[in-house]
């Protein structure tokens, strides 16, 4: 872990790997939420937005798709992943150059079908994930960790934590999660007294304290 990072460079390493989780894990809850609404509850997909904090309408299925993908709220994908490719620019030097490009063409792909007629279907979200998972193994693949590699890493898992939280998903698996998301923490500022997470933490004490935590590598430790 010798090399060395700006705060600048740390702080978009950091925020590329939560948009980049936040738009995976928005469409594979999009997905099941289409499963439901055509099987079980036309509602679904109301009820997991306003989770997100965002009211939304559709007629059915087909319409729900259209409107989680590309509607008017803070979750709308392009939008998303417009954040993640300005984020990738600004430390590009400090990412595999093929997960560069991959990033590149999934914001080119979601651009075009925003602006156009596209009719988004499970097939087009499946393609999307795809290029997701790619970037995934794109950006993983090196044998040796950098330091670079540590801030995409906290910023997926942070993300991830955040996202089970605010959709009330199973507490088990996000304390596990932020077990790593010490561990990682400790590595990148072992001489800082870090309170490990609880499990009789509430959920606002658990992020509060993560994001205490982020702030401070990033700001006093590059």
């Amino acid at each position: 872990m010798e090399q060395l990072l700006t705060a600048n460079v740390a702080n978009n390493l950091y925020w590329f790997g939560r948009y980049l989780e936040r738009v995976e894990s928005t469409l594979i809850e999009v997905v099941y939420h289409f499963d439901r609404i055509i099987d079980i509850d036309k509602n679904s997909g109301k009820e997991f937005y306003k989770k997100l904090g965002i009211e939304i309408e559709y007629e059915n299925a087909k319409d729900f798709l259209n409107i989680a993908v590309f509607g008017n709220h803070s979750s709308n994908l392009y939008h998303l992943i417009s954040y993640a490719k300005e984020n990738a620019i600004i430390c590009r030097s400090n990412l595999d150059t093929e997960a560069f490009g991959s990033v590149i063409e999934l914001a080119d792909l979601l651009k075009h079908s925003s602006h156009s007629s596209f009719s988004i279907d499970c097939r087009f979200i499946d393609y999307v994930l795809s290029l997701i998972s790619e970037i995934w193994g794109e950006l993983t693949r090196r044998q040796k960790r950098n330091t670079s590699d540590y801030f995409l890493r906290l910023g997926k898992l942070v993300e991830k934590v955040d996202f089970h939280v605010r959709v009330q998903k199973d507490k088990e698996l996000s304390l596990v999660i932020m077990d790593e998301i010490d561990k990682i923490v400790t590595k990148l500022a072992p001489n800082s007294e870090f309170k490990p997470h609880d499990q009789t933490d509430s959920y606002e004490i658990i992020i509060n304290s993560i994001n205490a935590k982020i702030n401070k590598i990033i700001v006093e430790e590059q």
